[in-house]
């Protein structure tokens, strides 16, 4: 496997992973890595179809103090609970240690090809499993009808449900009303596919929730469009809503909530507050009271740019936090653009002429050949912050995030009906007197995640830092530090037009979680570059968490592809995080402090 984003769990001396292109559970000795034992489902065609394959990003453990159980979910959708002891399924859990995901959702799917799977873990607290949803990227639908994303709860022990929550409300419930002309009824997707987060002492969860169907467009879903990219937060026990925040009006830009929401307790103007922090792919961090739902900082609804794709509906305020600042570059403009000579910044400003530029929350544009071929994004569609989210240090209310600055392309074109039956889909127009693409080619779709669009003689359009940590003091609102993360490129390092040049550490962009200590915060490279010693590979770095200075680093084969994780084991402390990429098959690395 060539992309391993699992993070570990340890419990009892056994590190507990998912691995593997079929999502494999294997346990291993965490003191010496040796495997004791391995489980797998064998789903077919179930598991091949999947929207969500690979190993996902881990599973989870629990424990009344007597038994010990593993709960992961597979490729294909169903859930599965193992003796943690010897890899076997309970058989009192499900049928033979096995929920089918695919069933009592409160929809018809169909049990091989529905369009449904997950790669975070279920969450558990208490007594209770819960359990979120994904579904196939979604710039190019193949219908603006898709399976909705709902939220379930099961019984540990058992896995007989214990409740759902509608992320599509249906008519009577909280939210219908802001889905114009009945699209509540066929719109889908709305899942929660980032991590789940639960306060057990409030008895509360914390669901972050995506994109309805259509990524770039939502013209068949009129309205603001709940719980779209909203933090919701629900009863642990019955699924009721107690509150909810809407960080975007009619998503129209692929800003799912990606990740965790992180339980944070403060202390803002002498006041203690238990919140939750939710990092974004907009890289706005939203605190809120995690009790109520009220912003512990203003958040202003404040006026945005208004599009003009035939069919769209554009929310005319979206939600700015005035506290803490965005903690990566929003919008485009010429001053972003990569000015490391005047020629390099002449040839970029020509480079965007043909593209919209603006500032955050400018819409996509219907793309064309003689221009606006699409919107520019900062942060592009996979962020700013993906899926690793961000961490906290409990005793001095700091939080630490990887952010990256990459370009995005939000562009429309229009369908043809044979991919999708949206008016548009994701993509940009292609020059008219070029061949046409091959047959079963993408045509002029754009890569998913915003990946491509205008570069300057191969660097990236805008200035570095390309990938960035940022320390924010939570009882403040305030940044403490920000530093490139990641070694400059060594295509940017060896660029000719660069020569003679003193480039600082440039940073790099990728999908990173940050590992905070009681001294220090650490993560990996998300790409490859030559090291000091010549070899090609990527550093694990550890910098001083009080300053941001660095105070160390490691090498590894293949960069950071899943968040690191540390435990202490027989007096030593071990530091564990996978590593794969490009043709690096995946691997997870320990490393033992020193006593």
């Amino acid at each position: 496997e060539f992309k391993f984003e699992s993070t570990p769990l340890v419990a009892n001396g056994v590190l507990y992973s998912t691995a593997g292109t079929r999502r494999a559970v294997v346990a291993l000795d965490a003191a010496t890595g040796e495997m004791m034992w391995m489980h797998r489902l064998d789903e077919g065609k179930r598991g091949a179809v999947s929207p969500r394959r690979l190993s996902g990003r881990g599973l989870a453990y629990w424990t009344d103090g007597k038994e010990e159980r593993i709960v992961y979910v597979t490729i294909g959708y169903q859930m599965v609970a193992l003796d943690a002891k010897t890899g076997l399924p309970i058989p009192g859990f499900g049928t033979n240690g096995v929920v089918d995901l695919k069933q009592d959702m409160d929809q018809q799917i169909d049990p091989v090809t529905g369009d449904l799977g997950l790669h975070s873990t279920p969450a558990i607290a208490k007594n209770v499993i819960i359990v979120g949803a994904a579904h196939s990227p979604g710039g190019v639908p193949k219908s603006r009808t898709n399976e909705k994303g709902y939220v379930r709860a099961y019984d540990v022990r058992t896995g007989k449900r214990k409740w759902i929550f509608h992320t599509i409300p249906n008519p009577g419930e909280v939210g219908n009303e802001t889905w114009l002309n009945d699209s509540w009824a066929y719109t889908g997707n709305t899942g929660s596919w980032g991590q789940i987060s639960v306060d057990e002492e409030l008895g509360l969860a914390y669901l972050p929730i995506e994109t309805p169907t259509g990524d770039l467009f939502g013209g068949h879903r009129h309205g603001a469009n709940l719980f779209g990219e909203s933090l919701v937060a629900v009863d642990l026990e019955t699924g009721q809503r107690k509150w909810h925040y809407q960080f975007i009006h009619h998503g129209i830009w692929d800003w799912d909530l990606p990740c965790a929401p992180v339980l944070v307790d403060i202390t803002v103007n002498g006041k203690v507050i238990k919140a939750v922090a939710q990092p974004s792919k907009q890289a706005f961090l939203y605190v809120l009271d995690r009790a109520t739902g009220q912003p512990v900082w203003p958040i202003e609804e404040r006026p945005v740019p208004k599009g003009d794709v035939p069919g769209e509906w554009y929310s005319p305020t979206q939600p700015f936090p005035t506290k803490p600042p965005a903690y990566d570059r929003q919008g485009v403009s010429l001053d972003d653009l990569i000015d490391f000579t005047p020629e390099l910044k002449a040839e970029a400003v020509k480079a965007v002429s043909r593209y919209k530029i603006g500032p955050i929350f400018t819409p996509p544009v219907a793309t064309t050949w003689e221009g606006p071929l699409s919107t520019l994004m900062l942060p592009s569609l996979g962020g700013g912050t993906n899926w690793p989210g961000g961490s906290f240090d409990p005793e001095t209310g700091i939080f630490y995030v990887f952010s990256a600055t990459t370009v995005g392309q939000a562009g429309l074109l229009v369908s043809d009906g044979k991919r999708s039956d949206m008016s548009y889909i994701m993509g940009t127009a292609r020059n008219p007197a070029a061949p046409p693409p091959a047959a079963g080619g993408a045509g002029g779709a754009a890569p998913e995640g915003g990946l491509g669009g205008p570069n300057v003689q191969g660097l990236p359009l805008v200035k570095p830092p390309w990938g960035r940590i940022t320390a924010i003091d939570l009882n403040k609102g305030e940044f403490v530090w920000q530093i490139a993360h990641g070694a400059t490129p060594d295509a940017v390092r060896n660029h000719p037009a660069l020569k003679g040049l003193d480039i600082p550490r440039t940073g790099q962009n990728g999908h990173v979680g940050t590992l905070v200590t009681k001294t220090l915060v650490i993560a990996g490279e998300g790409g490859y570059t030559t090291t000091s010693t010549g070899q090609r590979g990527a550093m694990l770095r550890a910098y001083d968490k009080k300053t941001g200075a660095e105070v160390g680093s490691v090498y590894m084969p293949a960069p950071q592809s899943g968040s690191a994780m540390t435990y202490f084991l027989n007096g030593k402390q071990y530091i564990v995080v996978a590593v794969s990429g490009g043709t690096y098959s995946a691997e997870l690395l320990a490393f033992r402090l020193p006593s």
